[in-house]
């Protein structure tokens, strides 16, 4: 039974029910993250909490954790934060997913905050978010083998002398000069009480999570307890969760998606989690063994993102019962509809979407699991918050509401909003008066669900890994042959959206894409940025004051990419094609053929069903 509510919210007239009935304090009265764990740990103590896959051998003995074991472990790493750094402490972690993890992440909103860092930065981007944050404490993770997250960490130290380095490494590793190890400084807490008092609670910071990827400025979103609280009630009443659910999490512990809908959403509950090894999805064992994964454990809830949704299409299912299933869920990015169709066929379950934004504690809008599955809908807003499309105005501001199927920009206000970005400076345009402008284009029909139709602003999406621009534009401006440089997405069937870039050169200069693309990598610091493509042009569309046009851009990338597709598939070298931005999906594309090849059209297509946009194919 769902521990919210025992109807499911399946319309927004549900919602709006639901709201009506009681106010959120009523139906959630922690106040702080840390009250959740202890309410579910009094409720179900040796209920299993969590469960770590390593392998996904058949023998494998998982390592699992209760629900009274694991507050236990959150308590000894509040104590542990708060007797290493004082009050209020900052905790960053560059860490793959672990119990530790966990422990780490959650005992550090309780004493103080988080700081979740991809570790796959570079490690002066790591020190540029940690000095930001205002961390003084870094838990990493020690020698391994395949990864470098210690080599990182030591290079962090050394930029951040002051910094306190804490190392999650086995037992037998040789001790450090420099780091404590995390085992026996946690143990040698208190997991019965919290030492140091009240645990952070309300509007107190609990985490700062980065986002769109920087440079020289660290774009960190502050999350509060009552941010976090409301998104993962959210999510855990709109996919009617349940304390005997068993949710499958292959993402990582740095992203909003692997910490909140997958983590707090189900620990609320009392349901378990399901840890697909510490590198998640991007271990291949994990998606070879999936459907095997799901039978063993009774998975209740599985999915991932697109990419990896359309990865587990193509593993067999080869007998697996999948009869505990009730929900297949998928988010992060736009969600192509062959990779629903596949999805659903493949396995007998609907796909729900789920639209969620680290500026909104990680869940904006989800279709609902126990209704319909509705194509190509985000679903509805979450209980307790408002999203409204609204028309964009001539000077850019935002006006009034849209009506249905009327396409404008989505904004949100509530709970789960968050107060900013810690540098106030880049508030401007996205926080205004307690509302988010999202800069996604959006539109809702009759019955309220919301339609993502594209973005205003520039940001690029691959794979759920949300890439700023200015990341490539910064370093490829650098280059001493260019003179200009503009970065967009251009669709990809795997990962949505892939970075490409164009550059003009200076008078004069002579260079290769071989010599950029090396340049790019070697620069950039996040390797989900390095583009795609390199495209040398003449010049760089610009508008009448000068800024970078970049619909035309995008609509360029879009537009090679169709060629490209037809001369390696087909054959077809002299082909019409068009792109532009705009309609539901956010480009629209029409591919004209002669009537010579006018027999093609199908095929042509079924080869260009899985990229999110509108296509027209014509014979001329």
């Amino acid at each position: 039974m769902n521990a919210f509510t025992s109807n499911p919210l399946r319309t927004l007239a549900d919602i709006v029910r639901f709201e009506q009935e009681m106010p959120l304090e009523q139906r959630v009265s922690a106040r702080s993250v840390f009250d959740l764990f202890a309410d579910s740990a009094q409720r179900h103590p040796e209920r299993i909490a969590l469960t770590l896959v390593m392998t996904g051998d058949d023998d494998e003995q998982a390592r699992r954790v209760s629900y009274r074991e694991l507050l236990g472990l959150i308590r000894r790493a509040a104590n542990m934060f708060h007797h290493l750094a004082g009050p209020r402490p900052g905790v960053a972690y560059m860490l793959p997913s672990l119990i530790e993890t966990h422990a780490t992440l959650w005992g550090a909103e309780t004493a103080g905050f988080a700081v979740p860092i991809n570790f796959l930065l570079q490690a002066e981007h790591v020190a540029d978010l940690v000095k930001a944050s205002g961390a003084s404490v870094l838990v990493a993770l020690g020698p391994h083998p395949q990864l470098d997250i210690w080599e990182k960490a030591l290079q962090v130290k050394a930029l951040l002398p002051q910094l306190q380095l804490i190392r999650v490494a086995p037992p037998s590793t040789p001790a450090s000069d420099v780091a404590l190890d995390f085992l026996p400084t946690l143990m040698a807490q208190p997991d019965d009480r919290l030492v140091f008092g009240q645990a952070g609670r309300d509007d107190n910071v609990a985490a700062y999570f980065h986002t769109g990827g920087t440079t020289g400025v660290p774009k960190l979103v502050a999350h509060s307890h009552r941010n976090q609280i409301a998104a993962a009630f959210g999510g855990a009443v709109l996919l009617h969760m349940e304390e005997s659910n068993v949710a499958l999490n292959g993402f990582p512990l740095f992203h909003v998606a692997g910490t909140i809908i997958n983590g707090l959403s189900q620990f609320m509950c009392g349901a378990e989690v399901v840890i697909l090894s510490p590198a998640g999805f991007r271990n291949p064992a994990m998606v070879r063994r999936y459907w095997k994964l799901v039978q063993r454990y009774r998975a209740t809830r599985i999915g991932g993102v697109p990419t990896v949704v359309g990865a587990l299409c193509d593993v067999p299912l080869d007998g697996a019962d999948l009869s505990s299933v009730k929900t297949g869920a998928c988010g992060a990015a736009s969600v192509p509809r062959a990779v629903v169709e596949r999805f659903e066929a493949h396995t007998g379950h609907p796909l729900h979407e789920v639209l969620g934004m680290t500026e909104t504690a990680g869940i904006t809008c989800i279709d609902p699991s126990p209704g319909q599955r509705t194509l190509g809908s985000v679903g509805f807003r979450l209980p307790y918050t408002q999203v409204v499309i609204r028309r964009m105005q001539a000077d850019g501001s935002l006006g009034e509401a849209c009506e249905p199927q009327e396409i404008g920009v989505l904004t949100v206000s509530g709970p789960t909003v968050s107060r900013g970005y810690l540098n106030p400076e880049q508030n401007k345009g996205v926080f205004v008066g307690g509302m988010l402008n999202s800069g996604d284009l959006a539109y809702t029909d009759a019955e309220g669900r919301v339609f993502i139709a594209g973005r205003a602003k520039d940001l690029i999406i691959r794979s759920g890994h949300n890439i700023d621009p200015l990341m490539i534009e910064d370093v490829m401006s650098k280059h001493p042959a260019v003179t200009m440089a503009a970065a967009v997405s251009q669709p990809d069937s795997y990962a949505g959206e892939l970075p490409v870039c164009y550059v003009s050169l200076r008078e004069g200069a002579v260079v290769t894409q071989a010599e950029l693309h090396a340049y790019a990598q070697e620069h950039i610091a996040e390797r989900p940025a390095w583009p795609k493509h390199i495209y040398i042009v003449p010049a760089i569309p610009v508008t009448g004051v000068g800024k970078i046009f970049k619909p035309q851009l995008r609509a360029d990338a879009t537009k090679r990419l169709v060629q490209e597709i037809l001369q390696e598939k087909f054959g077809l070298s002299q082909v019409d094609v068009g792109a532009n931005e705009g309609g539901k999906r956010g480009m629209r594309v029409q591919v004209t053929l002669h009537s010579q090849v006018a027999h093609l059209a199908p095929e042509v297509k079924a080869a260009l069903a899985d990229y999110l946009f509108e296509l027209n194919v014509v014979s001329a």
